[in-house]
């Protein structure tokens, strides 16, 4: 199993336009402004809001908690959110996306494990054992995986995921007959950074990054933090699979909303993360 290199193939995503609604019960945020304790405050009322099908992050620029809120999420849960904010729901700016922010894990082609499908992330090695990264919640569905959905051909364990709170998993080559090409280093992303995403359902497609150390609560599928927000595409199966700017290793695919007709918003696991939690090299 290899990852491939990348031909950059410029298929633009088609951006996923998003609608800023007026919360119920939000005073006009005109020039208020709001300490970072308070913004600090007013996340961890979206939080333990605990709507399904939210994302949201502190936007220090605009003094501001940006929550993305899916298609799912009623006018109802949006006064939750508001109630739950309190005297300062007046921070709040919602965006509204359509489709629904699910885990991208599904049965399939690429990596597999049990019933499920993912995607191959990036190569990395600890010594002279070589690994690669995919999402947290495929290493937690799976403890084996296969080139092919016979299970035919091992690859190796899952020898660690973390999900939720994080999204990111090791797995082992065990198969010593496998290649498992590199090339790339490691980096953060930052904010309007142009990148590519890359992964067994959809292949290539290219976006940029809007926001970073988001949290996002799944539809049914836990809440992790300290994600990248982009507007690139991705659908089920495209779990784990790697997003990259050149030769720049940045995210691991998480989950999203959407698809590779009408555009999404995705998340990533940033992958210096999970270099240091597993203390290994990309290589």
């Amino acid at each position: 199993m290899r990852i491939k290199r990348i031909r950059l193939l410029a298929v633009a995503a088609g951006l996923l336009a998003t609608t800023v609604v007026s919360l119920p019960g939000a005073s006009a945020a005109g020039n208020h402004t709001y300490s970072a304790g308070r913004l600090s405050a007013v996340a961890r009322s979206v939080r333990d809001s605990k709507v399904d099908g939210t994302a949201w992050y502190v936007d220090r620029a605009s003094g501001r908690v940006v929550v993305t809120a899916d298609s799912t999420v009623s006018k109802a849960e949006l006064a939750k959110v508001t109630k739950a904010a309190g005297a300062d729901a007046g921070a709040l700016k919602v965006e509204r996306t359509s489709g629904t922010f699910t885990p991208l894990l599904s049965a399939g082609d690429a990596i597999y494990g049990g019933q499920y499908r993912c995607s191959l992330g990036f190569n990395v090695q600890s010594g002279s054992t070589y690994y690669f990264l995919t999402a947290g919640h495929c290493g937690k569905v799976a403890k084996q995986w296969y080139t092919d959905q016979a299970h035919n051909t091992l690859i190796g364990p899952t020898t660690g995921y973390s999900f939720p709170g994080n999204d990111y998993a090791l797995v082992r080559y065990d198969n010593t007959g496998l290649s498992h090409s590199g090339g790339y280093t490691a980096a953060n992303a930052f904010v309007g950074e142009s990148v590519k995403r890359t992964g067994s359902t959809s292949g290539t497609h290219s976006g940029s990054v809007t926001a970073l150390n988001v949290t996002v609560r799944y539809q049914g599928g836990g809440t992790v933090s300290g994600m990248i927000q982009t507007t690139v595409c991705a659908e089920p199966g495209d779990s784990g699979g790697p997003m990259y700017d050149g030769s720049k290793a940045l995210g691991i695919t998480s989950g999203g909303s959407g698809d590779c007709k009408t555009g999404g918003t995705t998340f990533y696991q940033p992958v210096p993360e999970a270099l240091s939690a597993y203390g290994v090299n990309i290589y």
